[in-house]
């Protein structure tokens, strides 16, 4: 009786096995079936699933934090292109020039000794290229002109002599040798693609809105410690090739640094300058200075001591003065550290109500 039973348990166990596996079998199948006729469906479900994710997590668009457009920013010609220049020797020569003036014309220069060490691309960026680094894109197409400051027409070569004796404090160059004709030609290739009378986006110094409080030379000088002394040192001398023919980081102040004429001893022109250009690695769409800092760090490198230049033949119209030149007369009644320092809105408004 027992061995029947124990027969009878193991029969209907193997009954129900059957059916369970047949079960599975028939369910496999018709799956298999289901997603060969909806093939979309795993998509759709994928999808789905990555929707959930993006609603839970969505992507930040990136901010641009430049201080002025990309688009349409001047760019300077393909070097790659000047061999095909009939002057490529001479605009070469030129931009050699730039990049290496106190090589061939500074202190102990080469060719003449006639200015301070400095090389005209420790103010004009990447040999005068740089957007809003005070490059040459609109050289070419505004000379010549009149110049407020001297009141006369001025060329190019007059401009460059400019910089000779106020940024270089030296002499000026011969206009008539191969390193002014060299410089010119350069230029001149720099600009060849902007039209006559034009000034393109980007070119010169970035123009710094003005503060509503003077620049403070104070503030500056704990800015310039914290971003500026890695490079141009404590004592503002700057650093020497190691061969001594020319400053890798210029001098910002004392008798080697730009004279009182230069124009970035005007505060907004030096304040413009570094906002989008300084410390290294900044420009103009990755600016690293507050405007601020920008400001500050011009009163406390244009406070301190530095070459003098008689500037008594400057700005024979003194109306015409900017807002910022530090030395009178003036036609507006502020006084020189105002004109100076700031707050120049005082000055900005007043002159407006002055010319209705």
């Amino acid at each position: 009786m027992k061995n029947n039973s124990e027969a009878f348990v193991k029969l209907l166990t193997l009954i129900l096995g059957l059916m369970v596996g047949v079960t599975l079998l028939v369910v496999i199948i018709i799956g298999t079936v289901f997603l060969a006729h909806n093939p979309n469906i795993l998509g759709a479900s994928k999808d789905a699933g990555v929707a959930v994710q993006s609603a839970a997590a969505p992507v930040e668009k990136e901010i641009y934090r430049g201080v002025a457009p990309k688009e349409g920013m001047w760019q300077a010609p393909e070097w790659t292109t000047v061999d095909a220049e009939p002057n490529a020797d001479l605009i070469k020569y030129g931009k050699e020039l730039v990049a290496n003036t106190s090589e061939y014309l500074g202190p102990q220069g080469k060719v003449r000794k006639m200015s301070n060490g400095m090389n005209c691309q420790n103010c004009h960026l990447n040999a005068g290229t740089a957007p809003l680094g005070n490059n040459y894109g609109a050289v070419a197409s505004t000379y010549p002109k009149v110049r407020a400051r001297s009141g006369q027409m001025e060329d190019i070569p007059k401009r460059i002599n400019d910089c000779f004796e106020r940024s270089l404090n030296g002499k000026p160059l011969e206009r008539n040798s191969r390193e002014m004709q060299a410089m010119v030609a350069y230029m001149e290739w720099l600009g060849k693609d902007v039209p006559k009378g034009e000034t393109p986006q980007g070119a010169g110094i970035y123009e710094l809105a003005y503060l509503d409080r003077p620049a403070d030379p104070i503030k500056g000088k704990t800015a310039y410690a914290q971003l500026c002394q890695s490079c141009h040192m404590e004592d503002g001398q700057g650093m020497m090739k190691p061969d001594k023919t020319g400053y890798i980081y210029p001098p910002l102040w004392g008798e080697n640094s730009y004279n009182e004429g230069a124009g970035l001893f005007r505060m907004s022109r030096f304040a413009g300058y570094v906002k989008t250009n300084m410390p290294l690695g900044a420009t103009f769409e990755r600016p690293l200075l507050t405007d601020e800092q920008a400001w500050d760090v011009a009163a406390y490198v244009n406070s301190l001591p530095r070459p003098k230049k008689d500037l008594s033949a400057d700005w024979p119209d003194i109306s015409k003065k900017p807002i910022d030149h530090p030395f009178g007369p003036f036609s507006d009644g502020f006084t020189e550290e105002q004109h100076k320092f700031g707050p120049f809105k005082l000055i900005k408004e007043a002159r407006q109500v002055a010319a209705k």
